[in-house]
């Protein structure tokens, strides 16, 4: 199984919408509005790095509001 991080930089007043939107993608385990450079933090799962790609570009960045991804897979 592999792990990776999204953070996700929304339109203005969306980030409360584009999470809970988020959170019903498959293979998201946990979704977060926070602060700082991106507006929300997404954790995903899939079976190798590919569905991880698979998921941010079908799924994650086709939501409306959502702008700039940056996807960290974790190593260990």
């Amino acid at each position: 199984m592999v792990y990776a991080f999204v953070m996700i930089d929304v339109a203005t007043g969306m980030p409360d919408a584009v999470c809970e939107s988020v959170r019903g993608v498959e293979d998201v385990v946990e979704a977060h509005v926070i602060a700082g450079d991106f507006d929300v933090v997404v954790e995903l799962e899939g079976e190798d790095p590919h569905d991880i790609l698979s998921t941010v570009t079908a799924s994650v960045r086709s939501l409306e509001g959502v702008g700039t991804t940056r996807t960290y897979v974790c190593i260990d």
